[in-house]
């Protein structure tokens, strides 16, 4: 029997009880403290270097119906990042956080500006663990995405954090990077990827923004060498639960995919800011070749949304990318979104199948650190004639700095 959630978590009541302490009418001082906003996380030293913590902290609901049975409710923490990063502006930086929910490392890198060597601005180069560029959603900070969970095709298609080298420039209509990527921090995912990006930004003004992005890579996973010493075929698969972080049911996946030789992913991107409201929307597509005969396996998904912001402020975009909105009122900010999703994993011989999902969305930005979300989804799967339609209701509190 599926187990049901009651909502009596104290996650959940922390956040509600800080969100009444701030309605509570007092006496404004000019000395008045801004908890909301300065948090005593970093130091800045005379020559202009930061240092500083990385702290995210997540917990998350789901709750599951019209599911036939295939999930479980659950309610848990769903990322406690821990960390420090120091920079210099115009000279380096360098991140290291580690995720004691996932037990994975993160983001661990060091990137040295050009300019502080050639004193001209040629981009930067990066050193470490970092995410791979093709898929704009996921390239965007867990902390600053628009819904609880990534979209189908990102979850799918996304090749996530690799060890590797790369090098980006940034300039205000115009971005670029091209990069070299190895296998992760755990050991997993042997092999190597070559991945590029680039963007096209035509507007970018305060609250107002028209980005046009693509990205590409190609992947040439390795075969793990069994106990006996004797080197595998290297494999992959491609799937994804509906839009929810706290199950791993999966409704369509392509299976385990043998004797691989390489991926090739590419991505369109698009973003478009107009005060209050915006629009993002993100083309996926992958084939996978394979050294054994077998015919290459061609999957695509994209997912467009909307947002408003209620309240009158616009979501924030630098450096290539999208965060959060920064309240301009005491209690805060209110976004209302909507997604619609789709990946198909049929092709040829392998019925992975397809699944379409609808995500409504509210968001509530209380300074610059907190943050509470609840997300509806209505997806509808088919693989293989098995036809589920579950409904997900999820809410999320969390911290970040």
């Amino acid at each position: 029997m599926q187990r049901r959630s009651t909502f009596t978590y104290p996650v959940f009541a922390w956040a509600v009880a800080a969100v009444l302490s701030m309605l509570v009418p007092t006496t404004a001082r000019a000395d008045d403290y801004d908890w909301l906003n300065n948090w005593p996380t970093h130091v800045q030293f005379n020559d202009g270097t930061d240092l500083g913590l990385v702290l995210r902290y997540q917990y998350d609901v789901n709750d599951f119906s019209h599911d036939d049975g295939k999930f479980t409710d659950s309610h848990t923490n769903r990322r406690k990042y821990l960390g420090f990063y120091v920079k210099k502006p115009g000279v380096y930086d360098a991140t290291v956080y580690y995720d004691f929910q996932s037990k994975q490392w993160q983001d661990a890198f060091f990137r040295l500006q050009s300019q502080a060597l050639f004193g001209q601005d040629f981009g930067a180069i990066r050193f470490g663990q970092s995410k791979t560029p093709v898929s704009f959603e996921g390239v965007t900070t867990s902390t600053q995405t628009t819904f609880i969970e990534l979209a189908l095709p990102s979850q799918a298609i996304y090749e996530n954090r690799r060890i590797g080298i790369d090098w980006a420039i940034l300039r205000t209509h115009w971005l670029a990077s091209l990069g070299y990527y190895g296998e992760n921090m755990e050991g997993k995912n042997p092999g190597h990827t070559v991945a590029a990006r680039a963007a096209w930004v035509p507007i970018h003004a305060p609250g107002h923004v028209l980005h046009l992005g693509l990205a590409a890579s190609q992947e040439r996973p390795h075969g793990l060498v069994d106990a006996l010493g004797v080197q595998q075929p290297a494999t992959t698969s491609f799937k994804t639960p509906p839009e929810a972080g706290l199950t791993t049911v999966t409704l369509i996946s392509s299976g385990t995919l043998t004797g691989v030789d390489h991926i090739n992913r590419q991505g369109l991107e698009g973003l478009w800011i107009d005060g209050p409201w915006s629009i993002q929307s993100e083309y996926l597509q992958t084939q996978t070749t394979f050294n054994n005969g077998k015919p290459n396996y061609d999957i695509n998904g994209f997912y467009t949304y909307g947002t408003w912001v209620v309240t009158g402020e616009s979501r924030q975009y630098h450096d290539g990318n999208v965060s959060n909105v920064i309240p301009s009122h005491p209690w805060g900010a209110v976004e209302f979104a909507l997604r619609y999703s789709e990946l198909d994993l049929n092709d040829g011989r392998v019925f992975g199948g397809k699944e379409h999902d609808w995500t409504a969305g509210a968001n509530w930005y209380l300074g610059t650190h907190l943050r509470l979300q609840a997300n509806y989804i209505w997806a509808f799967s088919d693989r293989r004639g098995l036809v589920i339609n579950p409904h997900v209701f999820e809410l999320r509190a969390e911290v970040f700095i």
